[in-house]
């Protein structure tokens, strides 16, 4: 149900369970196996999470499987989505969520555990429609979105549950880019290699920096900035990146 591979420094976590990729324990399991394989992976240099159905990215949990167990046994799952999810924030790689088809639900909110998101032109719809089955966005939702796009319009999306084309998406900064759809993987690929063919050190400490402090009082924040910089001023990277420059030539970060 959900694969992960590398190649040429790129690493994709797929997402292959026909027809709409709903999840169950056993799918949330499998994710979570792939978070840990594209983190220890050192060919991945940046990760991306895409779908193989041309119609759906994810339709979010299966919800029949919500009406047949018990609270006890939907909150476990819930616990495991979180623990799965919650990781890729604490990885130093960069996860790119590829949206080509309908992003619903836990759909929508894998996609927002990404670091960015990337969308195709297209008639497919985005949302949180947990509302509707008297639910609330659970895995990840009411936290991370009002976060990315701001509470009143969050919460907008998330008390009405209503659906929205990748253009308002854009607008509204859920996705970070809008690709024509003939050309988002290959658009998508090629900055991800641009990526991985940078810096890569700094790269995974920005993350670190920006994403890990976003709780913490400004103080604290700065005191995980200067930790990380200072590992990075003894890195190959650095070392590199700061003599390429006094040398006015291209960095060959990867190479050194």
């Amino acid at each position: 149900m959900v694969t992960y591979h590398s190649e040429d420094t790129i690493g994709c976590i797929t997402l292959d369970n026909p027809p709409a990729n709903s999840y169950d324990q056993s799918f949330m399991e499998e994710l979570g196996q792939a978070i840990i394989d594209a983190a220890d992976d050192d060919a991945g240099k940046v990760i991306i999470l895409r779908s193989s159905s041309p119609k759906f990215f994810s339709a979010g949990a299966d919800v029949k499987t919500f009406a047949q167990q018990d609270a006890a046994e939907s909150v476990a799952m819930i616990e495991l989505a979180h623990q799965a999810l919650g990781r890729i924030a604490s990885i130093p790689k960069i996860f790119i969520a590829l949206i080509q088809g309908h992003a619903l639900g836990g759909g929508l909110e894998m996609a927002l555990a990404c670091d960015l998101r990337f969308g195709a032109r297209g008639s497919y719809k985005l949302g949180t429609p947990e509302v509707t089955l008297g639910l609330l966005p659970g895995n990840g939702g009411t936290q991370r979105l009002p976060r990315l796009i701001g509470l009143s319009r969050a919460l907008d999306l998330m008390i009405t549950g209503r659906r929205i084309t990748p253009g308002q998406a854009h607008a509204l900064g859920i996705l970070d880019r809008l690709l024509p759809a003939d050309g988002a993987e290959g658009m998508t690929l090629e900055y991800a290699r641009t990526l991985a063919g940078g810096a890569v050190e700094a790269i995974g400490a920005i993350k670190q920096a920006a994403v890990g402090a976003l709780q913490l009082p400004l103080e604290d924040g700065l005191t995980r900035e200067r930790e990380l910089v200072a590992g990075l001023f003894r890195s190959r990277d650095a070392r590199e990146g700061l003599s390429a420059f006094i040398e006015k030539r291209e960095p060959a970060f990867g190479q050194t």
